[in-house]
């Protein structure tokens, strides 16, 4: 009876610790992403297509991030270009045969080497099936594609490297039944691997989705992309949302944008001068790192660009950021 009474206390005790350890994970766990540990001048970089240049989710979390962090200043730098693919593949005649499908490999080592981040956001995969029907080989294409992207990033030495799963496409006529059947596919691909390789992964497909099709049920005419993949700001806000969740967990946001900015004080002068920051730095990096999409504005020189930074940087000080 006496062993019997010891073996239980024994079993609570190493029940207690056993409880205790795994909460103490957790905390460091949370705590290692909650403090988002970015530094004054510390270079974060969005790599990404069309939805990413378009930079309303880019600002919308730089935006929130500041409004958490006033005493932290890391540059958000805005990489994005549009139709580009990291399977390096291009659907015949692409933008009326005017040119093919860029691709990131032929930009990437400029844009490593002359920015040199220290965190990089990546999102493809909704240009990489090139809106046809899914296929083995354009599917190995993105995966070689984002496994050599890995590689690259690591070689440079970046510290923290998050990836996201693409956004929804919202066909005009097939709705959810079209191309996104192909990205449904492309982000498990993502999400499962990223599992595996113990990767830091955000998932903005499924959430967007589940978000669609909810909306879609109650409205039929409902849209997020009228086009099918080019979001509008909810879009875009789905997008933040997910990141900023995911970066700063115990951060009080609100269900919509709109509601963000009526419930945040100064908000709103906030956002807007950062997406302007970042409209002006993005064509200018863009410029000055090269790459063999036409079409694009020109920005104007990164030293030049570097004084509007600073001088919006004071006036976003102003307002207490």
């Amino acid at each position: 009876m006496l062993n019997l009474l010891l073996n239980t206390k024994k079993i609570r005790v190493l029940s207690l610790v056993f409880c205790l350890n795994l909460w103490f994970v957790q905390a460091l766990g949370q705590k290692k992403v909650d403090s988002f540990g970015w530094g004054d001048g510390q270079k974060v970089l969005f790599l990404g297509n069309s939805i990413t240049y378009a930079g309303q989710y880019v600002a919308m979390t730089e935006s929130l991030f500041l409004s958490s962090h006033p005493k932290g200043k890391p540059e958000f730098i805005n990489s994005g270009l549009p139709s580009e693919t990291v399977s390096g593949l291009s659907e015949p005649n692409h933008a009326d045969g005017k040119f093919p499908r860029p691709c990131l490999f032929d930009r990437l080592d400029n844009v490593l080497d002359k920015i040199n981040p220290e965190v990089v956001f990546v999102c493809y995969g909704m240009n990489d099936g090139i809106y046809l029907p899914f296929d083995s080989v354009r599917f190995g294409a993105y995966k070689n594609g984002i496994i050599r992207l890995h590689k690259r990033l690591v070689d440079q030495g970046v510290k923290r490297i998050i990836w996201m799963t693409p956004p929804v496409h919202d066909d005009p006529q097939l709705r959810l039944n079209g191309h996104n059947n192909v990205l449904d596919r492309y982000a498990e691909w993502l999400i499962g691997f990223a599992k595996k390789q113990s990767w830091e992964i955000i998932d903005l497909h499924f959430p967007m989705r589940h978000y669609l099709e909810a909306r879609i049920e109650k409205d039929a005419q409902f849209k997020l992309a009228e086009d099918g993949v080019h979001p509008g700001e909810l879009g875009h806000w789905l997008m933040a949302k997910e990141i900023v969740q995911h970066l700063m967990p115990n951060y009080p946001i609100e269900r919509t944008w709109d509601d963000n900015l009526h419930s945040k004080p100064k908000l709103r002068q906030l956002y807007a001068l950062v997406f302007k920051r970042q409209t002006i730095m993005k064509d200018s990096w863009l410029t000055f790192t090269g790459h063999k999409r036409p079409g694009l504005s020109k920005g104007i020189p990164v030293q030049d660009a570097s004084k509007v930074y600073t001088t919006i940087q004071y006036e976003i000080k102003t307002l207490g950021f």
